[in-house]
C-alpha cells in the first residue's frame, strides 16, 4: 500500500527528545538498494530512489537549517543539495573537507547560498583564498588523531551560528562516522527493491551493534522507507 510521510510532524516529533542540548538536531538520510548500498564499485552515483521517495527527500531538505556531505560526494556526484521538487527555502551546503580539495566547478558554488567548508586549521593556501573570494565561508578546526575534522566540535560551532535543524546525507565515511558518535536525532532510510552490490552505507565495522528505536516505516511507489531514534 502506498502512502505519504508528513516529514515537518516527523521531524517535530523527534525534535522534543533530542539528544545533545546545544548542538542542532540532526537527522541521517539516504537511499540505498535492498543489499545496502549507496553507489556501484566504482563510486558511480545510483539513482535508487523513486519520484515519491525523491520528493520526500526535498520535503525533508526544505524543513532543516543546513545540509552536510562529505567532499567525496561533492567530487563524485556534483549535486546540487536543493529544494527543487516541492516549495520551500533550500538549507545552507556544509562539505566536510578536511584537505580542501572542492572544486572550483562545483554547482554549490552556482547556488544562492554559497557552502560552508569545514577543513583543518594548517590548511593555508590559494584555494582557500579563492574559495573566500567567491564567498564560501571556510571554518577550521584541529583535526582528530585519525586526521578528520571532529564532528562534535562541527556540530557545536554550527549551533552558535544559528544552525538548529542538520541533515546529514552522506556519503559513507560521513554516514558511518555520526553513527559511531551517535549523533543523528532521527534516522530516515529508503530502501529501493534493487540488488546492486556496490558500496555500502556503512564502510567500516560499528564499534557496537545498533537499532532503530520504536521505528516506523511505509512504502512510496515501491521503495520502503523507514524511520526512528539511534538507539
Amino acid at each position: 500500500m502506498n502512502a505519504t510521510i508528513d516529514v515537518n510532524q516527523i521531524v517535530a516529533d523527534f525534535e522534543e527528545s533530542k539528544k545533545t542540548p546545544n548542538f542542532p538536531f540532526v537527522t541521517l538520510s539516504y537511499a540505498q538498494s535492498i543489499d545496502g548500498s549507496i553507489a556501484t564499485k566504482n563510486r558511480i552515483q545510483l539513482g535508487l530512489s523513486g519520484a515519491a521517495s525523491m520528493r520526500m527527500t526535498h520535503e525533508l531538505r526544505a524543513v532543516h537549517d543546513a545540509i552536510l556531505v562529505g567532499i567525496g560526494t561533492i567530487i563524485s556526484d556534483n549535486p546540487q543539495l536543493t529544494v527543487r521538487l516541492v516549495p520551500g527555502a533550500s538549507p545552507q551546503p556544509m562539505v566536510i573537507d578536511s584537505t580542501l580539495r572542492f572544486p572550483l566547478d562545483s554547482k554549490l558554488l552556482k547556488s544562492q547560498k554559497m557552502p560552508w567548508i569545514a577543513t583543518a586549521t594548517q590548511i593555508d593556501s590559494m584555494h582557500e583564498n579563492t574559495l573566500n573570494e567567491i564567498g564560501c565561508r571556510i571554518m577550521k578546526f584541529e583535526l582528530d588523531e585519525h586526521g578528520k575534522v571532529p564532528l562534535t566540535d562541527l556540530m557545536r560551532q554550527l549551533w552558535l551560528s544559528g544552525i538548529k535543524r542538520i541533515m546529514v546525507e552522506g556519503g559513507a565515511s560521513i554516514i558511518t562516522s555520526f553513527l559511531e558518535l551517535s549523533l543523528a536525532d532521527l534516522v530516515i532510510i529508503t530502501i529501493a527493491p534493487r540488488f546492486v552490490g556496490g558500496l555500502p552505507a556503512i564502510c567500516r565495522e560499528l564499534k557496537t551493534t545498533m537499532s532503530i528505536k520504536s521505528a516506523a516505516y511505509t512504502h512510496l511507489n515501491g521503495d520502503l522507507v523507514i524511520w526512528g531514534q539511534l538507539a
